[in-house]
Parts: C-alpha cells; sequence; structure tokens
C-alpha cells in the first residue's frame, strides 16, 4: 500500500481597502457638538472622581473603626481580670485599692476611645446587645429581665465589640 501525500496550498490572504478614506468615515459633527460631548465626557470624569475619593474615604473610616474595635477587643479580657481580681479581694486588702485605680484608669481609656460598657443588669433582654447563656423561671422577676451579668459587653459607637453574657428570667 503507497500513501500518497495531498498538497496543500495555502490560501491567499487579501487585504480588503477601506471603501472610504479614513478622514471621511469620522462622523460629520460641528465644533458645537464636538465641545458639548467634550464637556459631558469631562463632568462624567469629575463625577466618577468625585464618587472613588468619597467612597476611598468611607472605605479608610470603615476599616480604621474596624482595627480600633479589634484592638479593643484583644485588651477587653485584662478588663475582666481587674474585675476578678477586685471582687476575689477582702474590702481591707491594702493590694485593692491599686487593683481598683488600674481599674477606673482602665476605664478612662476606653471611654476616650469611645468605648461604653452595655448596660445589663435590670433591663430587658435584646438579643442586639446581650447573650443569654441562662435561663431561668422566677416569678418575683419580670418578663425577660436580666438579673445577673458575667461578662461586661462594649459597643462603640453603634457597633458592638463584645456582647454581655447574662442570665435572663422568665
Amino acid at each position: 500500500m503507497s500513501k500518497q501525500k495531498e498538497t496543500e496550498q495555502p490560501e491567499e490572504k487579501t487585504i480588503q481597502q477601506p471603501e472610504e478614506p479614513v478622514a471621511e468615515q469620522l462622523s460629520e459633527e460641528t465644533p458645537e457638538q464636538a465641545l458639548k460631548a467634550a464637556e459631558d465626557r469631562y463632568l462624567r470624569l469629575a463625577a466618577e472622581y468625585d464618587n472613588f475619593r468619597k467612597r476611598s474615604a468611607r472605605e479608610r473610616d470603615a476599616i480604621f473603626a474596624d482595627v480600633r474595635a479589634d484592638t479593643v477587643l484583644k485588651f477587653l479580657p485584662v478588663y475582666d481580670n481587674l474585675v476578678r481580681a477586685i471582687a476575689a479581694m477582702a474590702e481591707e486588702d491594702p493590694g485593692r485599692k491599686g487593683v481598683e485605680m488600674t481599674l477606673a484608669q482602665f476605664e478612662t481609656v476606653l471611654n476616650k476611645l469611645g468605648v461604653i460598657p452595655i448596660p445589663a443588669l435590670g433591663e430587658a433582654f435584646d438579643p442586639e446587645l446581650h447573650n443569654a447563656v441562662m435561663h431561668v423561671e422566677d416569678e418575683e422577676q419580670g418578663e425577660n429581665l436580666i438579673i445577673e451579668e458575667f461578662e461586661k459587653g462594649f459597643k462603640m459607637g453603634d457597633k458592638v465589640i463584645r456582647f454581655s453574657m447574662v442570665k435572663v428570667a422568665n
């Protein structure tokens, strides 16, 4: 058996010439229309830049607030330990005064950063501010009333940094 090779000839590629000269293809705009189109493009570009600048500023502020909240969150266990230390010390313990002063200074720094404690004890339970870890039936207490706070919650502006861990009655 013999194989025959087929001969292939490349197709000739032809470049088509435009039918009209390039200058004639451009639209026939008047100078007033061209100026109006350029002015419109300029105004759109200026508006896009202004929106970009405002969006960048909002994003930068949001990132700054998130970083500040994350940093404060990392220091809150120190606050909890100071509160526990005070609760464990006797009233006449000479070291208690120093721990109380340290806690007061810590609270002052938190206030300067815009961090405020979330009120809990005696308040109505709010799932957007509180985390109920215990529930007890008690006819002497009101409906959905917080009767004990295990861990203080904090917020910065409208953002909750840490939810209050509470015990809720009824």
